[in-house]
């Protein structure tokens, strides 16, 4: 198993469901002056139908990259590894048509600022038409604006202002277009790169709200990427934390917020700020540079918890309770050539054993 080999159990009371997205080992790297800079390394996960899978992280973690790399949408000097499986085939390596097929029609990508995204010389009608007949050249310019109308008459915009041009819609709007934009040719899984950035927060909630929608009404598999914890608290089944272009605990939302494993995780929820905070917390330091990441555990030169194999053993997701896992030395079977852990008897006998809490 992989440093980021992420276990996952099957969607809410349905443990037969097949995985709608498998990911296994999925790695995105850029080149620059410095070298290959490996933005997202190896990490691996399953999505099921209905499901939504919170992504979260500081900046530059690889949350964006990760979304981005499972559509391919690399820029020039960008390189792709591992296997993404979209209902059981394989869309790393396809040839260049059955992947532009593949976007939009089986596995679709919210942008964040929608703004930057929308043409503002094209009407909202003249983006569904051409989004529709790049995927369906046979359906015909009427029926795609109608099926561009049904789709946002589903995110609560009104048909009739399907010919204003974007400047002409609000901050909410427009990110209700983009999403509309994305469910229009019907997907199997929606990646949402922080779609409520810069919403406030009563246009933030009603967002939230439609993609839940999406998932009861349509069993779209969601992957909610974003920095807003609370937000994955109140809308994902599952989170996965990334940190250096790892995922470095996976679990269910209530496992990963209320008994975190991870000392990141840990820092990260001590971060957040609450009616009962008294003081401000951070975690100190600076995430690694991924061109020439550290040795070992990358969070090592960060965590309070370090101690000296720390620097030298690169750990794997391993077992802390059932469903829930964390790439951590302090816990049993992260260090994949010992099947014991290495953390010293003074630590170990601070830890819970595997399937307690602290």
């Amino acid at each position: 198993m992989s440093a980021s080999t992420a276990p996952a159990p099957g969607p809410r009371g349905s443990g037969a469901a097949a995985p709608v997205l498998e990911v296994r080992d999925l790695s995105v790297a850029y080149g620059t002056p410095a070298g290959s800079l490996h933005a997202v390394d190896r990490i691996s996960f399953d999505l099921y139908p209905g499901e939504s899978l919170g992504v979260v992280g500081e900046s530059g973690c690889g949350k964006s990259s990760m979304g981005r790399g499972l559509l391919q949408l690399m820029p020039p000097g960008g390189d792709i590894g591992g296997s993404v499986k979209l209902a059981g085939e394989e869309l790393i390596g396809v040839d260049a048509a059955r992947l532009r097929r593949a976007r939009g029609e089986d596995l679709a990508l919210v942008f964040q600022e929608p703004m930057t995204r929308l043409d503002p010389l094209m009407r909202v009608s003249e983006h569904f038409v051409e989004a529709i007949r790049a995927h369906r050249p046979d359906v015909s310019k009427d029926d795609a604006e109608h099926m561009g109308r049904e789709a946002l008459a589903q995110m609560g915009i009104p048909p009739t202002r399907a010919r204003n041009y974007p400047h002409e819609f609000s901050g909410g709007m427009r990110q209700r277009i983009m999403i509309a934009l994305g469910i229009v040719l019907k997907p199997k899984v929606i990646v949402a790169d922080e779609p409520t950035t810069a919403l406030d927060v009563i246009v933030e909630a009603q967002i939230l709200d439609l993609l839940d929608r999406l998932r009861s009404d349509e069993n779209v598999g969601l992957i909610l990427i974003t920095h807003n914890l609370g937000t994955v608290a109140e809308t994902c089944d599952r989170v996965a934390v990334m940190y250096a272009g790892r995922i470095v605990e996976t679990g269910s939302v209530a496992q990963v917020f209320d008994d975190p494993k991870h000392p990141y995780t840990q820092g990260l929820l001590r971060s957040v700020i609450s009616i009962d905070t008294t003081e401000l917390s951070s975690i100190e330091g600076s995430p690694p540079d991924l061109v020439s990441p550290p040795r070992g555990c990358r969070f090592t030169p960060r965590c309070p918890e370090r101690f000296d194999a720390c620097p030298t053993v690169d750990p794997v997701l391993a077992e802390t309770n059932p469903g829930q896992h964390a790439a951590c030395l302090l816990y049993p079977g992260a260090d994949a050539g010992s099947p014991r852990t290495v953390v010293p008897p003074e630590r170990a006998a601070a830890q819970p054993h595997q399937g307690e809490t602290r």
